[in-house]
């Protein structure tokens, strides 16, 4: 990337890398650090910025030393390299930051990688059946956690919440967050680190540490954005016992994905699907709220995370496949 010889692929590159940052992180707050910004409205946002840059650097950091230089954690083995960027590359971060504005969940991972991929149709297959498996195993574990624990732990939660919680409470919030950010880290790194070098020098380890330091301060200061409110309107997620326990199952979740084999996957899918396994099984043993309002919540997220991933395919094929399509439409239409 730092070379003596500045070219316009250099620039794409760069550019590519520092809008994905800004528009993967930003889409997918509310599933890494959206319950912690909600639980910590009036905590100073320069706290949750040390906080966050804190376990972002020791993450990457430690993924670059223990895995010779690369960033992604072995994520990019099934994604080909790229050496040549075009503005191509960087339009869908561009997309991505679009519908991030009108508070859509995309999966990332294909309106990102798929770019990358699309010479390898079945890279791009399993990505989105890993991604569906993803769904189900969360909607299924977070309704069985749930049935059980709702009468016992929950209940007593929602009508606790406005008394005093008690510190470690606070504490245990903190720390499931950081356990749940390295793990999307982890994970999902691979949509930020497709732009650059697969094994990463040190002057390009710090510029990526130093970008996303400086990213986070800004995330930390608007409190997350438009697509927080997924999880604001989720039964008692404000809570930070409840949160908590959201960030541990997710992580947990992660952890297994992440452990099972590096073919990257939309963590959007797995964190939709805990949350409807979880509103479900609440409803089922609490009753907090009708079942209209909670079918409607759990079908809003369901539907809006459909239209991201059919906006995301769509836009990669016509952006990979430009000529095709527009010769296609000239000699059909014009």
């Amino acid at each position: 990337m730092f070379t003596a010889q500045f070219t316009l692929s250099n620039l794409f590159m760069i550019t590519g890398f520092l809008l994905a940052m800004y528009s993967c992180v930003s889409n997918d707050i509310i599933q890494t650090l959206g319950t912690f910004l909600s639980v910590n409205k009036k905590t100073n946002p320069v706290y949750i910025w040390i906080f966050a840059a804190s376990i972002m650097i020791i993450t990457i950091t430690a993924g670059w030393i223990v895995n010779n230089g690369d960033m992604s954690f072995g994520r990019l083995t099934r994604i080909p390299v790229t050496h040549h960027f075009t503005i191509i590359h960087v339009l869908p971060p561009v997309i991505l930051l679009i519908l991030t504005r009108f508070g859509i969940p995309v999966a990332t991972a294909f309106l990102i990688l798929s770019v990358f991929s699309i010479s390898d149709i079945s890279v791009i297959g399993m990505m989105l059946t890993k991604s569906f498996i993803g769904y189900g195993l969360a909607f299924v574990s977070a309704y069985i956690i749930y049935s059980i624990i709702a009468r016992p732990v929950e209940r007593y939660f929602y009508y606790t919440q406005k008394e005093k919680i008690p510190k470690y409470w606070i504490v245990a919030k903190w720390c499931s967050t950081a356990f749940l950010w390295s793990q999307w880290l982890m994970q999902d790194a691979a949509n930020l680190f497709v732009y650059l070098p697969r094994k990463a020098s040190i002057p390009e380890l710090l510029f990526v540490l130093t970008a996303f330091t400086l990213f986070l301060g800004v995330l930390s200061f608007k409190r997350g954005g438009e697509i927080q409110k997924i999880v604001k309107m989720k039964t008692n997620a404000q809570d930070p016992r409840s949160a908590t326990i959201i960030d541990v199952i997710f992580s947990l979740l992660l952890l297994y994905f992440i452990t099972l084999n590096n073919i990257p996957m939309s963590t959007t899918w797995v964190f939709i699907g805990l949350l409807a396994g979880r509103e479900i099984a609440l409803y089922t043993r609490l009753r907090f709220e009708s079942p209209k309002k909670m079918y409607k919540h759990i079908l809003k997220d369901l539907t809006k995370v459909t239209f991201g991933l059919i906006v995301s395919l769509g836009a990669v094929i016509l952006l990979t496949k430009f000529d095709i399509v527009k010769e296609f439409f000239m000699s059909h239409f014009i």
